[in-house]
């Protein structure tokens, strides 16, 4: 037998191995995404309130307070965005289907005078033909609609048990932690351990530093969409884009280019060609300063992944799973990356409890 092909035949089975290993939890992640999505979700939100919470304890305040105190003030700044967004939304809607309505009238008009040379017969006969379609896809327009009521079931599970188990972090996340070790073999654990810590010092710190690049975005989006008269000309949703933006910028790299669309649309709908080209302008320029600035030096040090690698992570992530993968690739691949490296650099053995200096400031 060739040395190379036993080499090859050795390195295959394992890959085989890995892979299958692979196959197998993406497998149980989708089979109990409504379990494992809450999960998710909860680990990410318990990033951004466990240090607030460890915070006030630095400070003297009872445990109980202070994951009272942060909780609620959590939701309270989610609930006050919400009926911000809801609120403006309700007083734009009039005015955005009457533009929304000239816009259509305009288009037709265009469509007649360019060299298309389309009359009003050839339009209505073309929106004839998208309303047959419609009405042959009835069958599957309807089934969506019947399965409202269990997709919002599964939200207000997801959502309630979201809140159970962030509270459960905040409250005992030393102890969650501590009995998941103990799952391994004695000899894995002081590996284990001081992975996972490593793996939640670049946790934390990536969400902190994305709600910056989150809010940088917003920023950019929505003062460009305030300076365009989007505020002033009688469309008050300058704030539920800017809410957008910053929700999407959630998803690293396209997640702002996404939900800044959405302002190009808007622009295009109440103020025309032009004033939409520039917004789309000012929203490619906020994503130049996303990629080759914030990403590169803010984020590049927090998660330590390569911005290709971010690229990727996130087109896998929202091919397997969809928004859900897209949000949750980039901190799962800096994770892993970390206690990958951590384990086998071989640190657990002289540095068992890794600092904040020891997994971002060296490199490690």
């Amino acid at each position: 037998m060739p040395a190379g092909l036993s080499i090859a035949a050795a390195f295959s089975w394992r890959m085989l191995v890995v892979l299958g290993l692979i196959a197998v939890l993406i497998y149980l992640i989708i089979t109990f995404k409504y379990i494992v999505i809450p999960f998710l979700v909860a680990i990410l939100i318990g990033a951004l309130l466990v240090p607030v919470v460890q915070f006030l304890e630095r400070h003297r305040w009872p445990k109980w307070l202070a994951v009272t105190v942060t909780l609620v003030g959590f939701f309270a700044v989610v609930s006050g965005l919400v009926v911000v967004v809801v609120g403006q939304v309700r007083l734009g809607l009039p005015s955005l289907q009457q533009q929304s309505v000239e816009a259509f009238q305009a288009f037709r008009s265009y469509l007649s005078d360019s060299a298309l040379q389309l009359s009003d017969q050839d339009i209505d006969g073309y929106l004839a033909q998208l309303t047959d379609v419609i009405q042959r896809d009835s069958e599957a327009l309807v089934s969506g609609v019947l399965s409202v009521g269990s997709t919002a079931g599964h939200v207000l599970t997801g959502a309630l048990l979201t809140v159970f188990a962030t509270i459960f972090v905040l409250i005992d996340g030393k102890r969650i932690w501590q009995w998941a070790v103990r799952l391994f073999p004695r000899k894995a654990r002081a590996a284990v351990d001081g992975s996972g810590h490593a793996g939640w010092i670049t946790l934390t710190t990536f969400v902190k530093v994305q709600i910056f690049v989150a809010a940088v975005d917003a920023v950019g989006i929505g003062a460009g969409a305030w300076i365009l008269g989007l505020f002033y000309g009688g469309f008050p949703l300058v704030i539920p884009i800017a809410v957008a933006v910053f929700l999407g910028s959630f998803i690293p790299v396209v997640g702002a280019l996404i939900t800044g669309t959405l302002a190009i649309f808007i622009a295009l709908v109440f103020l025309g060609p032009i004033p939409a080209v520039i917004m789309l302008g000012i929203v490619l320029l906020v994503q130049q300063l996303e990629g080759h600035i914030l990403q590169p030096l803010i984020m590049g040090t927090a998660v330590k992944v390569h911005p290709l690698a971010v690229v990727f992570a996130v087109a896998a992530g929202s091919f397997v799973a969809g928004i859900p993968g897209a949000l949750f690739a980039v901190p799962l691949v800096a994770v892993v990356n970390v206690m990958t490296k951590y384990i086998a650099s071989g640190d657990w053995r002289t540095n068992p409890r890794p600092t904040r200096n020891d997994v971002l400031g060296n490199g490690k």
